[in-house]
């Protein structure tokens, strides 16, 4: 239920210019990205599931994908080493904090590098999405890293750094090609109309862009995948406490615990 609302609520951003007459003003499209998280951050909070422990893991995420992208602020193409940490992230705690790793790290790594501006809430809700697939194709996993594990998550990479792309490209679509002729953006269009539109758009611009992200985020769960997500395992174990409903009786010839009073 909560993974299928985050899905709604972030997709009506990006497919508002296919059913209404114009795109969603910049005040509109912060408060709903902002507003996905905000509302997250209370839901797992209130439910414990984002203890102590996992929001400073999140930070840390964050700060690591905020520091890579000032040093590597583009890769080749379009592949950005951000997108690895979001997968892990997801794949092993799940999609809903996938979803807050991608967009926590999307919002820090663009107030390090300066990246702040209209396009930033969909990057955010597009990056979110990259690890709530992620965490949705982990949930049936369990024990220790297998070779399944690293082709899955590598299968993951490839479908959301086109899927990604694509996402971004609704923004660069509506505002830097409105009403070029035979692929830009006009107001009014059916909906018919517009997808054929934005899928010249795509083919012509942004295809081979984004195949370099896909198969980017492909090779690098190859090659850290196991490390990363056994550490990530390991982290997880830790994080969870087994509360005991029945008390435990000591061991023979050793006292029992004496209350204070």
């Amino acid at each position: 239920m909560k993974v299928g609302a985050i899905s709604i609520a972030g997709l009506t951003l990006f497919l508002w210019p296919f059913v209404a007459s114009d795109t969603p003003t910049v005040a509109t499209s912060v408060a709903l990205s902002v507003g996905i998280v905000a509302v997250l951050i209370f839901v797992e909070a209130s439910t414990r599931r984002l203890d102590a422990r996992r929001f400073a893991l999140l930070a840390a995420i964050a700060a690591i994908d905020a520091a890579l992208r000032l040093v590597l602020v583009t890769g080749l193409g379009g592949f950005s080493p951000i997108f690895f940490l979001i997968l892990a992230a997801g794949y092993v705690y799940g999609p809903s904090y996938g979803f807050l790793a991608g967009s926590v790290a999307l919002l820090a790594s663009a107030v390090a590098t300066g990246g702040i501006g209209p396009w930033l809430p969909y990057e955010m809700i597009g990056c979110g999405f990259v690890g709530l697939v992620a965490g949705l194709a982990g949930l049936r996993r369990s024990g220790p890293v297998t070779g399944r594990d690293i082709v899955v998550l590598a299968a993951v990479g490839v479908v959301t750094g086109f899927a990604y792309g694509a996402l971004l490209d609704v923004w660069d679509w509506t505002t830097f090609y409105r009403g070029a002729p035979g692929f830009g953006w006009q107001p009014g269009l059916s909906i018919t109309a517009a997808l054929a539109r934005f899928g010249r758009f795509y083919l012509a611009t942004s295809l081979v862009y984004d195949s370099f992200r896909a198969v980017g985020n492909a090779i690098a769960v190859i090659v850290l995948g196991a490390p990363v997500l056994a550490g990530l395992i390991r982290m997880r174990s830790r994080f969870n406490v087994v509360v005991l409903d029945t008390p435990v009786r000591p061991a023979p010839g050793l006292a029992a615990p004496v209350s204070p009073t």
